[in-house]
């Protein structure tokens, strides 16, 4: 039970004052933003997630760098609510959701202030889903997707939906899509290497409850999240959806295993497709 060690309600209450009303300031702001189509607004949040990673006790160790292609979709693999706000710092680009989290009170209206594209599980809705991520790409517009299609325990990484990189598939603005894979990985703990048992603090997945969940986890210490950008790529260097589906994976998968374990080793080109 090294956890409960650790454990602070003073903390976690103050950490969710703190960043609630920090959040109540910036709503009207954004809103604004994007009500008038101000060239800001997709900046905005990047600065917004880059204060509250020292309000919610998150310390981003980055490797690698971010493509400056655009647009580019960002893959992911998923933990937990607070990547939303690691990739939202790093990033000045909007994500790709599931449609119910449009309608999560508080979370739900984040989400569409930052501009994100939601997708339902309806397979017939599938193209007019495509369609509306293409239109965003097509704008110049960079995008976050977790590509499992759910969060993860943070230990390992589910298989990529390969149906998830269909857009890949289109060319906006004449040109394959840059897709780079990005590794999330809960390390350390107040700088101490995390373990399998602390990382389900973190990693939300299941049937655990929100509120819960987020009360523990912002109680502990501050956590060191590494973020890898592994080297970006385009469908017509892996030749198919499906195969670029498993080198992201694949890529996602190294960085993640690396991170936890310390040992990183330099990449490999993506092999070009026959």
């Amino acid at each position: 039970m090294a956890a409960i060690a650790f454990s602070s309600p003073t903390r976690a209450f103050a950490r969710i004052l703190v960043y609630v009303a920090f959040t109540l300031v910036c709503i009207p702001v954004q809103a604004v933003l994007v009500a008038s189509r101000a060239p800001i607004r997709q900046r905005f949040p990047q600065w917004y997630h880059a204060r509250c990673l020292r309000l919610l006790g998150l310390r981003i160790a980055r490797h690698g760098t971010p493509s400056t292609a655009h647009p580019t979709l960002f893959v992911a693999n998923h933990v937990s609510y607070l990547d939303i706000t690691i990739l939202g710092a790093e990033l000045p680009a909007s994500f790709v959701a599931k449609a119910d989290v449009a309608d999560w009170p508080f979370f739900g209206l984040l989400a569409k202030l930052q501009r994100t594209v939601f997708i339902a599980r309806d397979a017939r809705r599938a193209a007019v889903q495509r369609d509306e991520m293409q239109h965003r790409l097509e704008a110049g517009d960079d995008l976050i997707l977790f590509p499992e299609g759910t969060s993860g325990d943070g230990n390992r990484i589910l298989p990529f939906k390969s149906a998830l990189f269909s857009v890949a598939e289109r060319r906006p603005g004449g040109a394959a899509l840059t897709v780079q894979p990005v590794s999330i990985a809960y390390s350390k703990l107040d700088g101490l290497p995390m373990g399998r048992y602390l990382r389900p603090f973190f990693a939300w997945y299941g049937d655990m409850d929100l509120l819960p969940h987020m009360w523990a986890a912002l109680s502990l210490g501050t956590v060191t999240v590494d973020v890898t950008f592994h080297d970006p790529v385009t469908i017509d260097q892996l030749g198919s959806r499906k195969a670029l589906s498993q080198h992201c994976w694949s890529r996602v998968s190294q960085g993640v295993s690396d991170a936890l374990s310390g040992h990183r080793e330099p990449e490999e080109p993506p092999a070009k497709a026959a």
